[in-house]
């Protein structure tokens, strides 16, 4: 299984872009994204340091929240 990381872009430097989640800030390729207008402040699914897909600010959230479920249900799983 594969999973994208969620990201909102803070910086764009032609093809590259530093990106951000939950404090996080990573270098993210846009290549694959070149023919799509992306600006700062925009989120991205990230995969494997590529950003492969534009997401609308609700879905940054809402998957946010379902990862954040998952790590809880985890963590208790543990205990």
């Amino acid at each position: 299984m594969c999973l994208g990381i969620p990201m909102q872009i803070k910086e764009i430097n032609g093809y590259n872009a530093r990106c951000e989640a939950k404090g996080v800030e990573r270098e993210v390729s846009l290549f694959m994204m070149q023919h799509e207008s992306l600006e700062i402040g925009d989120y991205v699914l990230v995969h494997v340091g590529y950003a492969i897909q534009k997401i609308m600010p609700q879905d940054y959230h809402s998957t946010w929240e379902l990862y954040d479920e998952v790590l809880e249900g985890e963590k208790s799983e543990r205990v």
